[in-house]
């Protein structure tokens, strides 16, 4: 007679498994130590928002700067006028605009350190 198949159990053993997200732990810095592909794009995106930051910097120091020459060629008579905007009215929006891109990268490497230690 055969064995009728609910009466018959199969308790299966092994290692248990965990997974970073089954268990809970899940720490991106370990992504991107063992250089897996979300590790990759955490570092891509650090990347990214830095370089969108230097490319406005950029944007802004050659829309400043830019027509100097210009305007500088428009009026040949004002000597006087071109040592004032080089030698002072050009160093005060300089300094902002490198204080601003500073403070821009920190604040995206700040936000990437928070993302990776998970707090």
């Amino acid at each position: 007679m055969p064995q009728d198949p609910t009466e018959r159990r199969v308790t299966v053993t092994g290692p248990p498994r965990r997974t970073a997200r089954a268990s809970g732990y899940y720490r991106p810095r370990t992504e991107i130590d063992e250089q897996t592909t979300l590790g990759h794009t955490y570092v891509r995106s650090l990347m990214r928002s830095q370089l969108r930051a230097g490319l406005a910097a950029l944007a802004v120091l050659g829309l400043l700067v830019g027509p100097l020459p210009l305007l500088f060629a428009a009026m040949p008579d004002a000597r006087r006028l071109e040592w004032a905007v080089l030698g002072f009215g050009l160093y005060a929006p300089l300094v902002l605009l490198a204080r601003w891109y500073v403070r821009r990268a920190e604040r995206n490497e700040r936000d990437f350190v928070r993302l990776v230690e998970d707090r």
